[in-house]
């Protein structure tokens, strides 16, 4: 079983961020809208930061 830790939750206009790591797929974000549907905009990206998937997330 993979192992996942949250390291930002940050509230933006209504929707939230969240930056994350997992050890498949190292560091990842996911934005939920304030409707509760879940987006991932970096699929094709490997970040290997907290810094860099969390400028990348709020771009």
């Amino acid at each position: 079983m993979s192992k996942t830790t949250t390291h930002h939750v940050i509230g933006i206009g209504g929707s939230t961020l969240i930056v994350f790591y997992t050890e498949a797929h190292c560091w990842q974000f996911r934005l939920i809208s304030n409707g509760g549907a879940g987006v991932s905009m970096n699929a094709n990206f490997t970040y290997y930061t907290p810094e860099a998937v969390l400028r990348a997330g709020l771009e």
